[in-house]
């Protein structure tokens, strides 16, 4: 039997390989264009991340050791152009030197999977312009990105491969921003409300994502600048194309292949509708496990299957492919995972279902275990027949085993019920003692009776719950303008609550609101639904109605960076973070925006370089944070933490000793996004000044950071004029001829670097370039000027490693409610000197301690 094997990444080699095991005698030989084959497509965005460190990592097989591992011929560089089904022959293209040859075949398996969608617009050929489908497009990209010194992407698609390619970007320290043409993240494979979760997720890390945005340009003249869209343009110095792939089908055009929208139509033996030929792979169409339509599954998963089951059919075994489910996996942040499998809410209606489904938030493996974190779970059921239809999963966990469950008891045409007892592996650091599956069933399985009668958060958000009043079941109030239950106490009818009033119960993440819903069910309370996902999941807002706020949500309004106007009850500044007062047109542009669409129209600076939207109503606080958010903006800068980095214009003053705009965008990320969860005795306030102008106050601030260029004199050059330029020319008049020679007092130079090129004859020309950094300054009722410690440090690493160690001082010895002058006055100045320059500090252990801030502002 001569098999031709027309691809060879996943299917083809696998079908190729299985082929030769099950028929020693066969004579299979794979012909595919690239030059790798079988290599690790899904592992690509790892590599551009940094994860995944070389090319060859993402080899699977050489040609050479796949030949010697399995038996099977490898031609590479060999395009197939042509079929001749009446014939049997196909006709190949040697890439190299441009000629055509014919093969002929006894059974044909066409594998040739898909290629990246490049839309028709302009730009699309502009240097710095990426798809991502083989490693030498990963290898390309990464290299563009250090090559260049990318600060920024655009990545166009907001499916699996765009978001993964998005994470790993970020992880390179570049500012990046997805675009998508429909309203939603991975659209058709989440439902909306879940997709939206994501969204607000990956924006809350710094990810700019704009759905709604049809690519129409790339912008740029000879490399990449950005792309323009139907919505504006984004920037960004790399763009990356993840629309999505199209079958690599287009020489079968002519051949007599039903085709279904550029993938081949096959049976569940992958057979096509002429004789001798199968598909398997991306090129081909299979069909949907529950629907039994024809899909298109373009995964790894999926062509390694069917080119397994090919394998088996060709000789003589039988292998029917039982269907696709769309199951897929995806890693979009360090604690953030997502999974789905099966139909959507959306595809359960469209495939004639009644669908019904639950929303619920439980804990990924035992609760007081390190490390445990929530899943939020999806599941999608037939109303009447209870059958499990699909789920979609988000968590720090193993989202992947929730995802594998539901595909196995969706293959099984299993209920939710059938899951209630399966003994699943239990143990603190792998799950809960009740499965985080059955849980959701169990949470199902109540709402099909009635025992939970609830709102879905896409009912919730359509305004399902208006004219219901909120009641916070936390442990604590929480919700800003709701009622407050404490379930504990509940044991008869609520004070303040009408038994036949509508009440919407939401707690943390939906338990204890349920628990409530229970009791009050109990004692007449007619009208009561629970939020699924509770407040974990949802926005849930309660319209104050002109009530004045309390002192605790002002307090909690204010950590968000929203700052009241003392003149109004509900009117607040909002703060928006600017990395050293710089931002970019296009944020500007949005803050306006922001500004005309929630506050006053009114946008003021700082003192500290950020820049607040004016009278904005509490009521529009939410809107207006997730508003900068989608757009990359973030609010904040209050509160006992790290406080915004403030920096000088640096190298475009006449002294220009550092790049001080860089140094502070790296104090930026490292300290106030980094440490943004750290409570601090106090606010932490930072300044780096590009020299001793002292432009920014640095020695005002808990830590000032002054760029310094130390004179080394030559004296073997220096001559002992008698009117010395170095004298004449130093600004703080320091600079002394004594003796014939150029003397320069240590003590009173404040290095400013003034001096360099000075003497003619070279006598001040070498110097030592670094940073003095002062701690302990303080601006406000009390001023204290920072002290420098004993050392000019000379590496910007070496700046970031004492900043660190200065604030993980601070927090270990720092008393609530002082600031860091306070602390080092009470320890003294040399105590602290010794620790931050001589001392080993465990941040570990730092970071571990419980810290009550003391910050009112």
């Amino acid at each position: 039997m001569k098999v031709v094997v027309i691809g060879g990444v996943a299917a083809g080699t696998k079908a190729a390989a299985k082929l030769k095991r099950q028929d020693r005698s066969a004579q299979v030989t794979v012909y595919t264009k690239g030059k790798d084959i079988s290599y690790a497509g899904c592992g690509l965005p790892y590599y551009v991340g940094g994860e995944i460190r070389s090319r060859e990592a993402l080899i699977v097989n050489t040609p050479a050791k796949f030949s010697a591992l399995t038996g099977v011929e490898v031609q590479t560089g060999m395009e197939a152009v042509a079929l001749d089904a009446a014939g049997k022959t196909v006709t190949f293209r040697d890439l190299e030197n441009g000629g055509e040859r014919k093969e002929g075949y006894d059974s044909l398996i066409i594998a040739t999977g898909a290629e990246p969608f490049v839309p028709n617009v302009a730009g699309t050929g502009l240097n710095g312009v990426f798809t991502i489908r083989t490693p030498d497009d990963a290898i390309g990209l990464k290299s563009y990105v250090e090559d260049n010194h990318c600060r920024s992407a655009v990545v166009v698609g907001g499916g699996f491969i765009g978001l993964e390619i998005a994470e790993n970007l970020m992880a390179q320290g570049l500012k990046v921003t997805v675009a998508d043409m429909a309203d939603q993240v991975m659209p058709n494979l989440f439902d909306a409300e879940m997709a939206d979760y994501i969204k607000r997720r990956l924006q809350e890390k710094g990810l700019r994502i704009v759905t709604g945005a049809a690519l129409e340009e790339i912008t740029g003249e000879g490399h990449a600048a950005g792309i323009r869209t139907s919505v504006g343009t984004i920037q960004g110095d790399v763009v990356v194309l993840a629309i999505g792939v199209r079958p690599a089908t287009g020489f079968l055009s002519d051949s007599g292949l039903e085709m279904n929208r550029g993938t081949i139509v096959v049976d569940g033996h992958q057979k096509t509708n002429l004789p001798d030929i199968y598909a398997v792979g991306d090129c081909a169409q299979v069909h949907n496990r529950i629907t039994g339509k024809g899909q298109w599954s373009a995964m790894g998963s999926t062509a390694n299957i069917t080119g397994r089951c090919l394998a088996e059919n060709l000789t003589g075994e039988e292998a029917l492919y039982g269907g696709c489910l769309g199951t897929g996996v995806v890693r979009l942040a360090e604690d953030m995972n997502a999974g789905r499998t099966g139909l959507t809410e959306s595809q359960a209606k469209e495939a004639g279902f009644d669908p019904v489904t639950i929303t619920c938030v439980t804990d990924d493996k035992a609760h007081y275990y390190p490390g445990a974190s929530s899943f939020v779970t999806k599941l999608i059921a037939d109303r009447e027949s209870h059958r499990l239809l699909g789920i979609q999963v988000i968590g720090a966990g193993a989202v992947d085993k929730m995802v594998d469950i539901a595909v196995t008891g969706i293959s099984m045409k299993a209920k939710a019920e059938d899951f209630n007892t399966m003994d699943f592996a239990y143990a603190p650091p792998f799950s809960t003692a009740i499965h985080p599956f059955v849980q959701a069933c169990y949470i199902l399985e109540n709402k099909l009776s009635g025992k939970l009668e609830s709102f879905t958060p896409a009912e919730y958000a359509a305004g399902a719950a208006k004219g219901y009043k909120v009641i916070d079941v936390q442990p604590e109030p929480k919700i800003p303008g709701a009622a407050w239950v404490d379930l504990t106490t509940v044991n008869g009818p609520v004070d303040g609550l009408d038994p036949d009033e509508k009440l919407l119960l939401v707690c943390t993440k939906g338990k204890r609101a349920y628990f409530l819903q229970n009791r009050l069910k109990a004692f007449g309370y007619t009208n009561t639904r629970v939020l699924e996902g509770g407040a974990f999941f949802n926005k849930v807002k309660v319209s104050l109605e002109g009530r004045k706020l309390s002192p605790a949500e002002i307090k909690r309004v204010k950590g968000l960076g929203c700052l009241q106007d003392k003149r109004y009850p509900d009117v607040f500044n909002v703060r928006v973070i600017t990395r050293n007062g710089k931002i970019t047109s296009e944020e500007h542009r949005v803050i306006a925006e922001a500004a005309e669409k929630f506050g006053s129209g009114a946008v003021t600076m700082t003192t500290r370089l950020t820049l607040e939207i004016q009278g904005v109503h509490y009521d529009n606080i939410p809107d207006v944070i997730e508003f900068l958010q989608a757009h990359g903006l973030q609010t904040g800068g209050t509160g006992s933490l790290v406080r915004p980095v403030v920096s000088c214009k640096g190298t475009t003053c006449q002294y220009g000793l550092l790049d001080s705009y860089g140094l502070s965008e790296k104090l930026h990320e490292r300290f106030y996004i980094g440490y943004h969860g750290v409570t601090l005795p106090h606010k932490f306030k930072i300044a780096v000044g590009g020299c001793p102008n002292n432009c920014v106050k640095p020695d005002l601030n808990d830590l000032g950071i002054v760029g310094q260029r130390v004179p080394m004199i030559d004296y073997t050059k220096c001559r002992g004029c008698k009117k010395c330029q170095v004298e004449s020319g130093c600004p703080v008049h320091v600079a002394k001829v004594v003796d014939g020679k150029i003397q320069i007092d240590p003590n009173a130079c404040n290095n400013c670097g003034r001096c360099k090129g000075k003497c003619p004859f070279g006598a001040v020309e070498d110097y030592q370039e670094g940073y003095k950094i002062y701690i302990g300054g303080r601006w406000g009722k009390r001023i204290a000027n920072g002290r420098p410690l004993n050392r000019i440090f000379t590496s910007e690493e070496e700046v970031l490693e004492l900043v660190e160690k200065a604030i993980l001082l601070f927090r270990d010895e720092g008393i609530s409610g002082e600031r860091f002058a306070d602390t080092i006055q009470r320890l003294g100045f040399e105590y602290v000197e010794d620790k931050l320059l001589n001392t080993q500090i465990d941040k570990s252990a730092i970071l571990d301690k419980d810290v009550e801030g003391g910050a009112t502002c």
